[in-house]
């Protein structure tokens, strides 16, 4: 994919104005991205990105009401990217078992940059996914927000991989409760290896989210 130049295509209900469409809205994600990974959701603000990036904080509603919707857009962005890598990753790959195999690593391993788009840091995009995507869809508002395509493209990620799981296991009744499943504890592993080390076994080990999650998987299929 480095030699490539996607154009993610997000829901337009994610937005007001899209933000791929200026180099402001561009400013505004890159920004964002950095804001939100440094300081955490919470303390993140508008005012303080608009001081980041020196425009005024009603130039940057005028592409997010809110920066909730900011986040949720971020997440949506994250997982759109995912599938492409997903289906660039396994084109070319006959085995079921190895495509699974492939999209399990690009579900649990750390992301690394991708050059194809220049103005989003998928490493730190990725931080923020896993440590805050959560509170785009544990509000209130979420069966409203799902209604209007906001999990779209986390659902489409799930459906790709639950997929390949059938063409392993056909006689599996639970493909995507497994790989959401992997998803999410992926991402609770990684996040309880940085900050609460006591309730994992994530040690200095390439890849051992991935080992632990692909043998669960494939041990599961098996049963």
């Amino acid at each position: 994919m480095k030699n490539l130049h996607l154009q993610i295509e997000i829901n337009p209900e994610l937005y007001s104005k899209n933000p791929d469409s200026s180099e402001l809205g561009r400013k505004v994600i890159s920004k964002s991205i950095e804001l939100i990974d440094e300081m955490g959701f919470e303390v993140f603000t508008f005012k303080k990105l608009s001081l980041a990036i020196k425009s005024p904080e009603s130039s940057i509603y005028r592409y997010f009401e809110s920066k909730h919707a900011l986040l949720v857009y971020l997440t949506s962005w994250y997982w759109t990217w995912t599938e492409y890598r997903l289906v660039f990753a396994m084109s070319n790959v006959e085995s079921p078992e190895e495509r699974l195999k492939k999209a399990l690593e690009i579900l649990t391993q750390p992301v690394t940059i991708d050059n194809s788009i220049s103005y989003v840091n998928e490493v730190l995009l990725s931080e923020i996914v896993f440590s805050e995507s959560l509170k785009s869809y544990h509000t209130t508002k979420v069966d409203d927000e799902n209604k209007r395509g906001a999990f779209n493209s986390y659902k489409a990620t799930v459906r790709r991989v639950s997929e390949i799981v059938l063409e392993v296991s056909p006689t599996c009744q639970q493909p995507h409760m497994l790989i959401s499943t992997v998803i999410e504890g992926a991402h609770q592993q990684k996040y309880f290896a940085e900050h609460l080390p006591s309730l994992t076994d994530v040690t200095n080990e390439k890849n051992s989210i991935t080992t632990f999650y692909t043998d669960l998987v494939f041990r599961f299929l098996k049963t």
